[in-house]
């Protein structure tokens, strides 16, 4: 799960991490309200979508006095935001970071991850902030630090103190780079996040060291334990079958393409998907139903595929292990019902009762294509879509 910067940093802050201060604005008028309430003679006027690169994008504004701040807020609030991370087609700003000002003499990089190759948390930082991380990692992999950290212990000083050297911290702020490291670290772990990512991190002109822009995202799996965070999720910022498809425990992922896939299993689902592009098809998301689906289900799952405006065709995989091909074709034909399918249907089934699935699906009275094998559904879907 995503959240806005402004509500990244409120988190943030809670653990001793050194933020600007700033205020939320939802209109033109609450925008220079938070500006006067600041108080300072520069603020930032700043997009809050979930996606990065808004200031290239023309979301991240300068403003020196109240007026400047009145006619940013109205340029940006309401425009649609085209970033390296929206997708062509971008994303409406519905609100406002309105942040003081601050003297910024460097700038840098710091982030949390979790490594899949160690199996732990890394700390990397960089000297070139306020630069994608990926752009320095193609391009200058040296200048990226990292501490790979053991999780009976946490983050220990000694390691944040080799990063903030290794980054050039100026040597008379490298405690309180330490303590914000460390703090950045704690935050991370207490709220189950999978990224916390600090770009830039400055150093200001007072002897401050600062999170200027602040990217945390959270382990979706890891929210029943924070109801603090689960209030900050913002539905707008969601694909509507996403959301749609989290009500009934289903693991969706809106695509690009035209060919819909309901599999079982996260394995299975993605060399599916991959066997479309191999045939020459797109798909056009990626969708889960689990193990355990009921016909209610693979219904809604149905449903959630065919409110793609994209989707031309659907290709049903199942391999009924915990799943029974039964459950899966009545699921199929009772939505196929409701939803008056118009669409080209191939369905593959193999595993426990799959007689009974393909009987269920033959005397459906349904134009359904079935298919002997994954391949087979695969060249088949792709050439009824084209």
């Amino acid at each position: 799960m995503n959240i806005h910067e402004y509500q990244g940093k409120e988190v943030l802050r809670q653990y001793g991490v050194k933020v600007p201060q700033g205020k939320v604005a939802f209109t033109v008028d609450e925008a220079v309200e938070a500006a006067k309430e600041l108080g300072t003679s520069v603020v930032v006027v700043k997009a809050q979508i979930h996606a990065g690169g808004r200031g290239k994008a023309g979301g991240v504004k300068v403003a020196k006095n109240l007026d400047e701040v009145r006619t940013y807020a109205s340029e940006i609030l309401g425009k649609v935001l085209v970033t390296h991370q929206t997708g062509p087609e971008g994303k409406e700003v519905k609100r406002l970071l309105i942040e003081q000002g601050c003297d910024i003499k460097k700038e840098y990089y710091v982030g949390v991850v979790v490594d899949r190759a160690t199996g732990r948390v890394v700390m990397m930082a960089s000297e070139e902030g306020g630069t994608e991380i990926e752009e320095v990692a193609e391009h200058s992999p040296e200048k990226i630090f990292k501490e790979v950290i053991d999780p009976a212990i946490g983050l220990q000083a000694f390691q944040a103190r080799k990063l903030a050297f290794a980054i050039n911290i100026p040597a008379e702020l490298v405690n309180k780079a330490v303590k914000f490291m460390v703090a950045l670290y704690s935050a991370f772990v207490d709220k189950d996040c999978s990224i916390a990512e600090i770009n830039p991190l400055v150093v200001t002109g007072d002897g401050d060291v600062m999170a200027l822009d602040a990217k945390l995202n959270f382990d979706s799996n890891a929210l029943y334990r924070h109801a603090d965070i689960q209030a900050l999720r913002d539905l707008a910022e969601e694909d509507e079958k996403e959301i749609e498809a989290s009500k009934f425990d289903l693991s969706y992922i809106a695509l690009d393409g035209n060919i819909g896939c309901m599999v079982n299993g996260a394995g299975l689902a993605m060399a599916t998907m991959d066997i479309i592009k191999y045939y020459g098809g797109d798909p056009a998301n990626f969708l889960d139903v689990g193990g355990g689906a009921t016909a209610e289900k693979v219904t809604e799952a149905f449903k959630i595929i065919l409110s793609d405006k994209n989707v031309k065709g659907i290709f049903v995989n199942i391999f009924g292990g915990i799943m029974r091909c039964d459950v899966i074709a009545d699921g199929v034909v009772e939505a196929a019902k409701q939803v008056s399918l118009d669409r080209p249907l191939v369905v593959r089934l193999e595993g426990t009762n799959v007689d009974l699935g393909k009987k269920i699906l033959n005397e459906s009275g349904l134009n359904i294509v079935s298919a002997d094998s994954m391949a087979d559904g695969a060249q088949k879907i792709v050439a009824l879509v084209r």
